[in-house]
């Protein structure tokens, strides 16, 4: 993306802000987000009633994000957690709604454990449960993240979002181009 995926723009926005307001909107509160490259650049553009948590360690991949994500969250007064990544700005506030609502019936508070899913394909946002974080921080390495906890794990319910949102995650300026106006973000120095 020829920099920080927080920092691009789509319609004028910040990604990190975009998901920010997502989650907001979806329900979510309190929200923590973890900064990883450029930390210092990306941070001004957190909301101040947002928790920022730095991933020293980012380089290692989305792992390290999510382990120091779930740390942060370990100290607050919360059952649950929505994981929501930078890079998918078709989530929408109703799929993250439906996500957290969804597992209430069955798995409530801290045993929750879900995923959005598209046309029956799990993806994201994630729901996790604080039963579940000790298990998926020692799962999350590299790029991976909680998918090696997910993945097989029969507790995981998967609740559809595709008549809501779009999974894609945007990885190339091509791909952003395709969403709308956008803008790269300023190179780094």
């Amino acid at each position: 993306m020829g920099g920080p995926k927080a920092l691009v723009e789509l319609d004028g926005q910040p990604l990190v802000r975009r998901a920010l307001r997502v989650l907001a909107e979806g329900g979510c509160t309190p929200l923590v987000v973890v900064l990883g490259a450029s930390a210092e650049r990306v941070a001004p553009l957190v909301p101040d009633d947002v928790r920022v948590v730095v991933a020293e360690d980012w380089a290692e991949g989305m792992g390290a994000s999510l382990r120091a994500g779930l740390d942060a969250l370990a100290s607050l007064d919360v059952d649950s957690a929505v994981v929501h990544l930078v890079d998918l700005p078709g989530v929408t506030p109703e799929a993250v709604a439906r996500l957290a609502a969804a597992p209430t019936s069955d798995a409530p508070g801290p045993d929750a454990l879900a995923r959005a899913a598209y046309a029956g394909i799990p993806a994201h946002p994630v729901l996790l449960g604080r039963s579940h974080w000790a298990g998926v921080r020692d799962a999350a390495s590299g790029d991976a993240g909680a998918r090696g906890y997910l993945r097989g794990n029969p507790a995981v319910r998967l609740v559809e979002c595709g008549d809501v949102a779009e999974p894609d995650d945007v990885d190339t300026p091509q791909q952003l181009a395709r969403l709308g106006h956008t803008t790269a973000p300023p190179p780094s120095v």
